[in-house]
C-alpha cells in the first residue's frame, strides 16, 4: 500500500466537554475532502462522528457510513452520506469498515472509539494487517492510554518483538502526512543504496 485513498475515523457519538474535540473533528473532515481521501466512519449523525462526517460532505468530500441497525435511531443516521450501510451487528460493522479503509484514526471518545482503537493495535500486533494507525491527540485526550501503553511496556506485557505501532498527532493537519508516510512502501534493506554511493550522487 503506498497511498490513502480511504480512512477510517473512530470517534465519539458525544461532543465531550472541551470545544477543542469539535473543532478538530470539523477541521479533520475538511482536510480529508480537500485532500481528495474518503471517509469510512460510523454512521451517526451526533458528536464528533457528526461532525466530522458533515464536514467532509460540506466540503465537498465521500463519505461511507457503516451502523448496526440496533444504533441507528439511537445515534441518528446522517442520511446525508453517499453510502450508508446498515449491519447486522458490530461485528459486521467493525469487519466492514476494516475492509473498506486504508488507515485508522482516532480522535476523542469514548468505550466504543477505544474498542475500536484498541482491535486494530491487536490485529496489527498479532501480524493480522499492516495499515497504519494514528491517535489524534486532541488536547492531550489521549495522553492516559498513551500512559497506560508505556506501563505495559515497562512491564513486559508488551514485547519487543510484538511492538505497538501507533503513531500519533497533536495537531489536525500533520494527520494526513504521518499516515501517508507511514503506507508508503519501505525498501528492503538489502536494495538500500549504501550511504557512500548515494552521497556522490
Amino acid at each position: 500500500m503506498s497511498d490513502i485513498k480511504t480512512v477510517c475515523v473512530y470517534c465519539g457519538s458525544g461532543p465531550g466537554t472541551d470545544p477543542r474535540f469539535m473543532e478538530a473533528a470539523t477541521a479533520f473532515g475538511k482536510e480529508l475532502a480537500d485532500n481528495g481521501v474518503a471517509l469510512v466512519y460510523g454512521g451517526g449523525s451526533v458528536g464528533l462522528m457528526g461532525a466530522v462526517a458533515t464536514s467532509v460532505l460540506d466540503n465537498g468530500g465521500q463519505v461511507t457510513g457503516i451502523i448496526p441497525g440496533f444504533l441507528r435511531d439511537k445515534e441518528l443516521a446522517l442520511k446525508r452520506v453517499q453510502e450508508l450501510i446498515v449491519t447486522d451487528d458490530m461485528h459486521e460493522r467493525k469487519r466492514l469498515m476494516f475492509e473498506r479503509s486504508d488507515a485508522f484514526v482516532a480522535l476523542p471518545g469514548g468505550i466504543g472509539t477505544l474498542e475500536e482503537l484498541v482491535e486494530q493495535l491487536t490485529w496489527q500486533q498479532l501480524g493480522r494487517h499492516k495499515k497504519p494507525i494514528l491517535i489524534a491527540n486532541i488536547a492531550n485526550f489521549w495522553e492516559p492510554l498513551m500512559a497506560l501503553f508505556a506501563h505495559m511496556r515497562d512491564t513486559a506485557f508488551i514485547r519487543p518483538k510484538l511492538a505497538v505501532d501507533i503513531l500519533q498527532a497533536d495537531n489536525v493537519g500533520d494527520i494526513l502526512p504521518k499516515l501517508r508516510e507511514a503506507a508508503a512502501p519501505q525498501p528492503e534493506p538489502a536494495k538500500q543504496m549504501p550511504p557512500e554511493i548515494a552521497a556522490r550522487l
